[in-house]
């Protein structure tokens, strides 16, 4: 049996598995077959769930911050930014302001201040640039909430100001930047592999509301309320050191995260495509040029799959190098082209219930099918 180097990349199964937990569990399958190989962990992450997790298993010497937040709900949440060796702080919005932490749905009232409040302590702590992963966010508010936890205030026609969440958005009615935190001297970038505008039948409440819950009538309502934040964003202009707004509506990304994409471009924060950028930080074009085999995955692969996510990043990098890939995904609803070969653990469990009950015993086995089948 030929000894062969094999970089299990995989993004998080979301929901059930990490990527980092569902890399181990590939590996530890694949050995169990291939007990000669050397097996190279490398998770990764497209800028939602789990990218904190990959540059924390990626990157040695980074440290966990903890930090107290204000939850999509209003409750508090313990969550935690991560210290790269460099200088550079990692902020996921998903630990801050994610789905996965609201008690019930709610379009309207859902914010990302707790997202802000984890820039800000990073940015107290002396980060001089910044990572942000905005995937999985609970809301539609535009980025308005992570806006006013690093100082800008969003007023009613009283001079109050507005409530959080995009339900405030339709009292909005002036923005006063002249507090909003400068950017670190490294700036940062917004890892998303969202491409939606901020507005419109593409956009953030279109496209992503009716995942939060919302109704039709909600989604116009939304949409309604992020046109609201956009015209009054560009009336306030800048404040003094950011210069004119000048951010468009129709750019790709800003849309992301229930319009934080928007408000972090506000900001003056630059759009990285958040596969790409996860794979350059963490090294993973290098490790899988060295490797003889790849094997990547996501929970579905489906048509959407090959639109710029981890798992076809990765398997593009490994094309570019030569070096064959291999598919590991909870469930394969699209022809996945371009993969030497191919597994779904619904098909091992014996469906979607059993394979959701315990993933990575079906990772496992997904990882010992493949080494089962690779030819000497």
């Amino acid at each position: 049996m030929t000894a062969r180097t094999v970089v299990v990349a995989p993004d998080s199964f979301k929901g059930s598995a990490t990527a980092a937990e569902v890399a181990e569990a590939l590996g530890e399958g694949w050995h169990s077959v291939r007990p000669g190989d050397t097996v190279v962990l490398a998770p990764t992450a497209d800028g939602g769930e789990g990218t904190l997790d990959a540059f924390a298993v990626a990157v040695p010497g980074s440290q966990r911050q903890p930090v107290r937040v204000l939850g999509p709900s209003g409750e508090a949440v313990d969550a935690a930014w991560l210290a790269l060796p460099d200088g550079a702080a990692v902020v996921e919005l998903a630990a801050t302001s994610g789905l996965g932490l609201l008690r019930a749905p709610a379009p309207f009232d859902a914010h990302t201040v707790g997202f802000g409040q984890a820039i800000a302590a990073a940015l107290d702590a002396g980060a001089t640039s910044l990572l942000l992963a905005i995937g999985g966010s609970a809301s539609t508010d535009g980025g308005a909430g992570a806006l006013t936890a690093l100082g800008a205030r969003l007023l009613d026609a009283g001079g109050q100001p507005v409530a959080p969440g995009n339900r405030g958005l339709a009292q909005l009615a002036r923005a006063d930047l002249s507090g909003l935190r400068a950017l670190p001297a490294g700036g940062a970038r917004i890892l998303s592999d969202v491409t939606s505008p901020l507005l419109g039948s593409d956009g953030a409440a279109a496209v992503f509301g009716p995942q939060k819950g919302a109704t039709p009538e909600d989604v116009r309502e939304l949409d309604a309320g992020l046109a609201r934040l956009a015209a009054v964003l560009e009336a306030a202009g800048g404040n003094g050191t950011l210069g004119p707004i000048g951010v468009s509506v129709d750019e790709p990304g800003t849309g992301a995260a229930g319009g934080t994409g928007y408000g972090l471009r506000v900001w003056g924060a630059t759009m990285a495509p958040g596969a790409a950028a996860v794979a350059d930080a963490l090294g993973l074009p290098e490790r899988i040029a060295a490797a003889d085999l790849v094997i990547t995955g996501e929970g579905r692969y489906d048509s959407q799959s090959a639109s710029g996510k981890a798992p076809d990043h990765v398997a593009a990098l490994a094309r570019r190098a030569g070096i064959p890939v291999l598919l590991a995904a909870g469930a394969i609803t699209a022809e996945p082209h371009g993969f030497a070969d191919a597994v779904a653990l619904t098909d091992l469990a014996g469906g979607t219930d059993a394979a959701l009950a315990d993933p990575l015993r079906w990772a496992r086995a997904a990882g010992a099918a493949l080494a089962s089948r690779v030819a000497d």
